[in-house]
């Protein structure tokens, strides 16, 4: 075995950290500001906490399928300006904006009609007790502000891509970090009415996030159009929305499966929270407590995720088919054991992070099992996650499709499914199962990639 097709020179490493640092840096802010903001509303009480946690975890979905809609016309981004096709680039991003307009009006649509059967769809009774009334309606206050940012979060993301996938990932960055900082801020003002502001509580914390939201927006489209000469595709990109038809339909055919699949996938995993809530509100809590701090140490393989996406991307738009194979290794391996280390970092605070939150003792020590259990997963999660973004990259969005989301359905929704509603098993035993479902998806993903039947250049075909 060479060494080399796992390991790379510090040159190959200084070029993932130049793609990969600052879209680290900007989720791992964001993420950090996002688990004070979860903290402060854990502050108030598990209720509280439950609501806004169920809201968020509906919100998910629909940021979901904006990664999803966008990232198939992001495989087209990234290979043109590998190539040098600004033309082309500004094709996608009408397309981006078509796609924006859509995804927004449908998810007003679907939380200004749907709002409470969604909700209480998460919302069981247990011996634990809990008060599942006052859960539903802060879920109901947080959902009703929070729908104002659906628009500008749209812009954000299909701008964020663009930039990420023409290689500035420093300006998003940026941007995050103002916006989280307003979010922080406004957060501790509006949510426990300090220095002569309103005590809202979790409307405060609502109205906190959309302010954020429109911060980043706005900053991040002047500083695009501002800077014309650094990206000279925004130069008279809305002059037209005219996308070629051909182009469009094929962006549509590798695109669909992609937002088909985040649709599915996001939905899958807000499925297991809704089988996982089944045990009880005590089990609402604990999960968001765990999900809180495993999205800030899972920022590493996110990243590295969205690099490979990004770096094997720009090699296939300029056909260097084996360096692209070659990289691919070493950032899959370089994924998982950065991975590896940081989860045994997010195990040593699984007694530590749930003290933070004002709620039961039952609480803390189910949250504590869940990061345990979490951590351990990590490896494994970062390797699929890596293995994923690999395939997208060469344009096998059907495959992806049927590697992620579908396997979610099939394996560990019905999984879990099945264990919640016809076994009395208690909830250690199902997440532990529910976990161990992504072993044979790591074994497919190995074969997938090892084929290299993912090496395309889409731009000359």
């Amino acid at each position: 075995m060479k060494l080399n097709k796992y390991i790379g020179d510090k040159a190959f490493y200084q070029r993932v950290f130049a793609v990969a640092l600052p879209i680290m840096l900007q989720n791992g802010i964001t993420n950090f500001v996002s688990m004070l903001d979860n903290i402060m509303v854990g502050r108030i009480g598990t209720e509280e906490m439950s609501g806004v946690a169920i809201a968020n975890q509906l919100f998910f979905v629909y940021i979901l399928c904006l990664f999803g809609g966008f990232s198939g016309a992001g495989i087209f981004t990234s290979q043109f300006f590998g190539k040098g096709d600004m033309k082309g680039v500004q094709s996608t991003i009408r397309f981006k904006a078509y796609l924006a307009v859509a995804l927004s009006a449908l998810a007003f649509f679907i939380f200004g009609r749907f709002e409470e059967p969604l909700v209480l769809a998460f919302l069981h009774e247990s011996e634990s007790g809990g008060d599942l009334a006052l859960t539903l309606g802060y879920a109901k206050q947080y959902i009703r502000i929070i729908m104002i940012g659906i628009v500008p979060m749209a812009v954000t993301q299909m701008y964020a891509s663009t930039l990420r996938e023409t290689k500035k990932t420093l300006p998003p960055m940026v941007c995050g970090v103002a916006a989280v900082g307003v979010n922080l801020v406004f957060n501790y003002l509006l949510i426990f009415g300090h220095m002569g502001f309103p005590k809202l509580g979790v409307e405060g914390a609502a109205i906190a996030t959309v302010l954020s939201r429109f911060v980043e927006c706005a900053s991040l489209v002047l500083w695009t159009h501002l800077n014309r000469s650094k990206n000279p595709y925004i130069k008279g990109v809305y002059r037209s929305l005219r996308v070629p038809v051909r182009l469009a339909g094929a962006m549509a055919v590798k695109g669909m499966p992609l937002l088909v699949n985040e649709t599915l996938w996001s939905l899958g995993i807000t499925m297991l929270a809704q089988c996982y809530s089944t045990r009880g509100l005590d089990v609402v809590g604990a999960y968001n407590i765990s999900t809180t701090i495993s999205n800030l140490f899972s920022i590493v393989f996110q990243s590295l995720g969205n690099s490979i996406a990004i770096i094997l991307g720009n090699l296939l738009g300029a056909s260097k088919m084996e360096e692209a194979k070659l990289t691919s290794s070493r950032l899959l391996t370089f994924t998982v054991v950065s991975s590896s280390a940081i989860g045994a970092a997010m195990a040593a605070f699984s007694g530590i992070f749930p003290e933070l939150y004002n709620t039961t003792e039952s609480v803390r020590s189910l949250a504590a099992f869940f990061i345990i259990v979490a951590s351990c997963h990590m490896p494994l999660n970062a390797y699929i996650n890596g293995v994923y973004f690999t395939l997208r990259s060469g344009g096998k969005t059907w495959v992806t499709f049927l590697f992620d989301s579908i396997y979610v359905w099939v394996f560990s929704v019905t999984t879990a499914f099945l264990l919640t509603k016809y076994t009395s098993l208690s909830i250690y035993p199902i997440y532990i199962i529910i976990c161990a479902t992504d072993l044979p998806k790591a074994v497919i993903g190995t074969v997938l990639v090892e084929s290299g039947k993912w090496l395309h250049n889409l731009t000359e075909e």
